[in-house]
């Protein structure tokens, strides 16, 4: 069905929408939204630690989010963790277990995939050190710890859980 109005003095045509139109427009709708909403690549979640050296999986760390700032804690030891207590740790901390220490603590979003101005506590030698971290895909994080210069540290790579 078709009519023409007069807008301006100009003849315009106007058509009803067709029902096929109409599911059109909403499914392409219901295809932005989903899309536009689905959440960025995050790091929070359980990460495998490795260790460098040795190429084993030592622990699980979990990423979480307090008070608006990134933290991570221990919550799992694996077999091939060397050490499983805290021997460089200070006061009533040293000797106590590493599952359950706070590692990361107060590191800040400053882009899409990218925190860091948080500290990364070592429990073997008891010091705190400058951290910030990156997603390089959904399943792999960058842990980069260093002694204030970026050039003075070393980066790991832990991998998510399933």
């Amino acid at each position: 069905m078709e009519y023409t109005i007069l807008r301006n003095n100009f003849p315009v045509q106007y058509r009803y929408f067709r029902p096929q139109s109409i599911k059109g427009i909403l499914g392409a709708t219901v295809l932005f939204l989903s899309v536009s909403i689905l959440p960025a690549q995050s790091p929070y979640g359980t990460w495998i630690t490795i260790d460098d050296k040795r190429q084993v999986d030592i622990a699980h760390v979990r990423i979480y989010k307090e008070g608006g700032k990134l933290h991570a804690k221990v919550v799992k030891l694996l077999p091939e963790a060397r050490n499983r207590i805290c021997k460089g740790c200070p006061g009533e901390e040293k000797d106590r277990s590493i599952e359950g220490m706070v590692l990361i603590q107060n590191m800040e979003q400053n882009k899409d995939k990218y925190w860091s101005n948080g500290t990364f506590f070592d429990p073997n030698s008891g010091r705190k050190y400058h951290c910030s971290l990156w997603l390089d895909s959904e399943d792999e994080l960058k842990v980069r710890v260093s002694l204030g210069l970026s050039i003075l540290g070393r980066t790991q790579t832990w991998r998510r859980l399933e």
